[in-house]
């Protein structure tokens, strides 16, 4: 089945590397114009010129903190002029803190809730009366299954994403009689950059005997015996934006390798 995006902007936040960055080169190889959004303004403006040179599609690079509504409100009206109303918005950008929940303070928690909560929040606010005023809109927003089974040292992590699935899910009973939809993708251990950062610091905190063991206590709890890829991710986000995906509203998508079968 091959998906078409032709005539189609999608917006990304989160999109200048991981997750957001493979769901944006399928949208762009699928013929959508394409708005990649991040916090490092150098990063995403590299990230929307390679993906223009790869694909040959108009990308933007925007510099926004999804946590700032006027930069929202800046990036939003930027992406517009440039290619158009939004039609796809992608919500990936996170942060990630692991760490016992007795040894975390509130900053740690309000940061946490700030750009995986009323990141996604604030965007939405900003987005979604244009995609219903012209009925039409797919909204895909990433969580997590340790927001749906609980995780230990992703307490609040979890907590995030877990206020995202019942905003999803609350919105998608609003708004679906106006066009638009929107779901969950709920990825497991996924290798993006973002877990390879993470994962060179326990590496040199742990040492290279007991880090391996835990290399190897992760894989087994994944019946395919290996992690995600961003790929993997995006496909699930390419479809949910899709056409043939224009039924399927308020639910999650776990991709996850068999981690959890909720």
């Amino acid at each position: 089945m091959e998906l078409r995006y032709e005539g189609k902007v999608a917006l990304i936040t989160g999109g200048a590397r991981g997750i957001g960055y493979a769901a944006a080169k399928i949208f762009a190889e699928g013929g959508a114009k394409v708005a990649l959004v991040d916090i490092n303004g150098e990063l995403v403006e590299q990230s929307a010129r390679k993906l223009a040179a790869e694909s040959g599609a108009d990308v933007a690079g925007l510099r926004a903190d999804v946590t700032s509504e006027q930069d929202v409100d800046t990036m939003a009206d930027a992406a517009k002029q440039r290619l158009g109303p939004v039609d796809i918005f992608v919500s990936s950008a996170a942060i990630l803190d692991e760490k016992l929940f007795l040894e975390s303070q509130l900053s740690d928690w309000r940061r946490m809730i700030d750009v995986c909560l009323y990141g996604p929040m604030i965007c939405l606010h900003r987005l979604l009366p244009e995609m219903t005023s012209r009925r039409y809109g797919r909204v895909i927003c990433l969580a997590s299954d340790a927001a749906r089974l609980g995780q230990a040292r992703l307490s609040y992590y979890a907590a995030a994403k877990a206020g995202v699935i019942a905003l999803v899910k609350s919105l998608a009973q609003e708004v679906g009689k106006s066009g638009v939809t929107l779901n969950i993708v709920s990825p497991g251990a996924t290798n993006t950059e973002l877990r390879q950062e993470r994962e060179a610091r326990m590496r040199a905190e742990m040492g290279e005997q007991k880090y391996a063991r835990r290399t190897q206590s992760v894989l087994r709890v994944y019946p395919t015996g290996r992690i995600g890829e961003p790929h993997d991710i995006a496909s699930a986000i390419a479809f949910l934006a899709s056409e043939q995906a224009s039924w399927i509203t308020g639910q999650i998508l776990s991709v996850n390798g068999g981690y959890a079968m909720p």
